[in-house]
């Protein structure tokens, strides 16, 4: 099984980060295969970056169609996720999707810790249908570069952040981004709560998709397109829109 670990921004610093966290949990015998897009933004802080971004993982999965048997979106965001499953012709899991509906499998409620600002992953939340179950948020005043530089100083900022989630009611705590991949294990023993790392749950629930083999969708929102010419795009991004003729 290959599974496509496709970051969103052009940091190639966190995609190996979410690599290696990736292939600690892939089953024997599944490839992580990572990506970074060929342009777009360093890092996703804001909408507009969100927004350029989704062109940019679009453009990678197009590349890789046919070739690998799921993909993961390594992004905080789960940017373009929607566009990325009508557009591929296998299962593509949001990392962060992914943790969340774990944590529901969990307990009644789940906060979630991030860096920086936070009112977009409450409306990410939000999109997923999950509002009622999310018991708080936490954004570490971190950048995910400051993250790479000085993890030991990360590790103990978003420690502080997971405590006032447990002791705001959460049952569980998602790790939200990227930049906190693989993170946990240096986290759990102090945890009072489960810790959700998205990249492990993202990886898990592609391999289980990939074993029950769902048909693509024919009709509605998720079917893909046919038919559709375009201008400027990558040869293998417009082969998709037309419907890979």
């Amino acid at each position: 099984m290959r599974i496509l670990l496709a970051n969103a921004n052009t940091t190639e610093a966190i995609t190996e980060r979410c690599a290696a966290a990736g292939r600690a949990v892939a089953s024997p015998g599944t490839e992580i295969v990572p990506g970074t897009p060929r342009f777009g933004p360093a890092v996703i802080s804001s909408g507009l970056e969100n927004a350029i971004a989704a062109h940019g993982i679009l453009d990678l999965l197009a590349e890789h169609a046919g070739s690998v048997d799921a993909v993961v979106l390594a992004v905080s965001l789960d940017t373009a996720l929607e566009a990325a499953r009508q557009l591929m012709p296998c299962p593509v899991v949001g990392m962060t999707e992914a943790a969340c509906l774990t944590a529901c499998m969990l307990g009644n409620r789940f906060g979630l810790v991030t860096f920086g600002h936070t009112e977009s992953y409450r409306q990410l939340v939000e999109r997923h249908g999950l509002s009622s179950r999310l018991s708080g948020l936490v954004g570490v005043d971190f950048t995910p570069q400051r993250a790479l530089s000085d993890p030991e100083a990360a590790v103990r900022a978003v420690a502080e952040g997971i405590a006032a989630l447990a002791a705001g009611g959460a049952d569980s705590v998602v790790l939200g981004g990227a930049a906190l991949a693989g993170m946990e294990p240096a986290l759990r023993a102090a945890s009072p709560v489960p810790l959700l790392d998205g990249i492990a749950c993202a990886v898990r629930m592609a391999e289980v998709l990939v074993a029950l083999a769902p048909p693509k969708p024919r009709h509605g929102p998720m079917a893909p397109v046919r038919g559709r010419d375009s201008v400027g795009l990558s040869p293998a991004l417009a082969t998709l829109l037309r419907g890979g003729d």
